[in-house]
């Protein structure tokens, strides 16, 4: 079970375009399909079909379609700012 702050903080990784979903996975163990139905869930339908079309067009969501020289999902602060459970190291 998922807590409102786990919640919270997927949806923010989730609209962040540098995140990809493999970093979701490794710090929540939801995989892409999982995330969709939990954004569906959690935000406005208007909001939801935004992100989707976000998604859909970012290439840095997913790790195949990702540039090779992009080889981080968040930036060196990102644990302080948002207690980060996945260590950059």
């Amino acid at each position: 079970m998922l807590s409102e702050i786990d919640i919270n903080r997927i949806i923010e990784m989730s609209w962040e375009d540098r995140t990809p979903f493999d970093a979701i996975f490794k710090q929540f163990q939801l995989r892409e399909d999982q995330v969709k139905k939990l954004m569906k869930k959690e935000l406005k339908f208007s909001s939801y079909k935004l992100w989707r079309k976000r998604v859909e067009a970012c290439k840095t969501k997913h790790e195949k379609t990702r540039n090779s020289e992009i080889n981080r999902f968040k930036c060196q602060l990102q644990r302080t700012i948002s207690n980060n459970k996945v260590s950059k190291r």
